[in-house]
């Protein structure tokens, strides 16, 4: 039986990685969303086990003593990891998984599993993203300024150290574009 594969998904905060990521998971079969853990506070709207897992900060320190965790990074004072048993089971099960995750968690798997294809989501411009993330309405002012500050520092390194990247100036286009990807870099996920 073939092993999966896994796909990095990554991006400053704003450009679009986890509408893309849903629709690609959407229209390709044997593609599996990991699901991150997280100890910042739930959004409204947010579901627990379907956007992320919430946890305590003593939970996922639990769960980092445990090794349970692939990778883990904290994130403006929050805490994030990939869960490991579950990405197990889907790339023994010969499944895509998709890794919705950092920079810093990125290049953590990518020691893991150099075979790992790394994609990074670009915004048209700085101007455009500033307007996403100020439009999201999610953090006051002076969040979403650290946000766009942290967003310059992630590009540099996505430039440098993904195989793929993807300007996300239309949806449409963009998730065409990493379907794409993932379909000939795996040779599968075909709908």
């Amino acid at each position: 039986m073939k092993r999966g594969r896994i796909v990095i998904i990554s991006g400053p905060s704003g450009v679009g990685k986890s509408t893309i990521c849903k629709e690609v998971v959407r229209r390709l079969e044997d593609v599996y969303l990991s699901v991150s853990v997280t100890t910042r506070p739930r959004a409204k709207g947010e579901a627990d086990g379907s956007d992320y897992w919430f946890v305590t900060r003593e939970q996922f320190e639990e769960r980092i003593k445990k090794g349970m965790l692939l990778e883990y990074a904290e994130v403006f004072g929050n805490l994030y990891g990939t869960p490991k048993d579950k990405l197990d089971e889907v790339l023994r099960a010969g499944k895509i998984s998709i890794l919705e995750i950092d920079v810093q968690g990125a290049r953590q798997v990518g020691a893991i599993y150099p075979d790992a294809i790394m994609i990074f989501i670009l915004p048209p411009s700085q101007g455009e993203l500033a307007r996403r993330i100020s439009g999201r309405g999610r953090e006051k002012a002076e969040a979403a300024e650290k946000r766009l500050d942290n967003a310059g520092v992630e590009m540099v390194v996505g430039e440098r150290h993904y195989q793929y990247k993807v300007v996300n100036d239309n949806l449409k286009k963009a998730v065409n574009e990493v379907i794409q990807i993932i379909q000939q870099s795996t040779g599968g996920g075909k709908k």
